[in-house]
């Protein structure tokens, strides 16, 4: 065999050298699958697709869910908003210019939609949450004001007392303390100054610890 017959016979089909894979495309894949990301589903959503929206909502109903419920602190009214708040996510989607992420965007509009539900009905919750109701959301203060607490137990109890706070402090709780946002991401969902969530944040966290108070030697 000829040195060039051998050089050629060790090449592989199409001229590519042996051992090596194509750089845009590590697995062999000419077209890899790939999931839409947020943004491509709503806008998706605007141009006509009649289940990206749903897809979108699925993706991140959980959480939305869990702050539907922790702001509202009634399952049945956070159903309520949540519904309302994703009717209105649907219908102002063309509305979105992506200088946030889409999820911030959701959470602004769950929580904006508590708010106008808690506002509408004039409520101020003073009942505590129906025996057992959201523990599965691990609704825990992450800087309560009597230390931290982490029995399911004690837990309910700061459900209760989170639920007596009024509206506007319950959501900043919720988002800087129990979703972990930053204040100044707080402030852009709430569409409050930054220096308004710092001060629902410390007279609600004032407010807890009154309420808390009777349990702090409790467990």
């Amino acid at each position: 065999m000829s040195r060039a017959a051998g050089s050629a016979g060790g090449s592989a089909p199409g001229g590519d050298e042996p051992g090596r894979t194509d750089p845009e495309d590590p697995l062999g894949d000419p077209d890899p699958v790939r999931d839409p990301s947020d943004a491509d589903l709503l806008a998706a959503h605007v141009a006509g697709d009649p289940d990206a929206f749903g897809t979108l909502f699925l993706r991140h109903r959980d959480r939305l869910w869990a702050v539907a419920v922790r702001t509202m602190g009634d399952r049945e009214e956070a159903a309520d908003a949540l519904q309302e708040a994703m009717i209105s996510a649907s219908r102002r989607a063309g509305t979105f210019r992506g200088d946030a992420a889409v999820t911030s965007w959701l959470h602004r509009i769950v929580v904006n939609s508590c708010l106008d539900l808690i506002r509408r009905n004039r409520v101020r919750r003073t009942d505590p949450l129906h025996p057992g109701a959201d523990r599965d959301l691990g609704l825990v203060a992450a800087e309560d004001p009597t230390g931290r607490i982490e029995s399911a137990e004690l837990a309910t109890i700061v459900e209760q007392a989170l639920s007596r706070l009024n509206a506007d402090q319950r959501a900043a709780l919720v988002l800087v303390d129990m979703e972990q946002l930053s204040v100044a991401e707080a402030a852009v969902e709430l569409g409050v100054p930054r220096g308004t969530v710092k001060s629902r944040c410390a007279r609600g966290r004032a407010r807890l610890a009154e309420l808390l108070a009777p349990f702090r030697n409790s467990f």
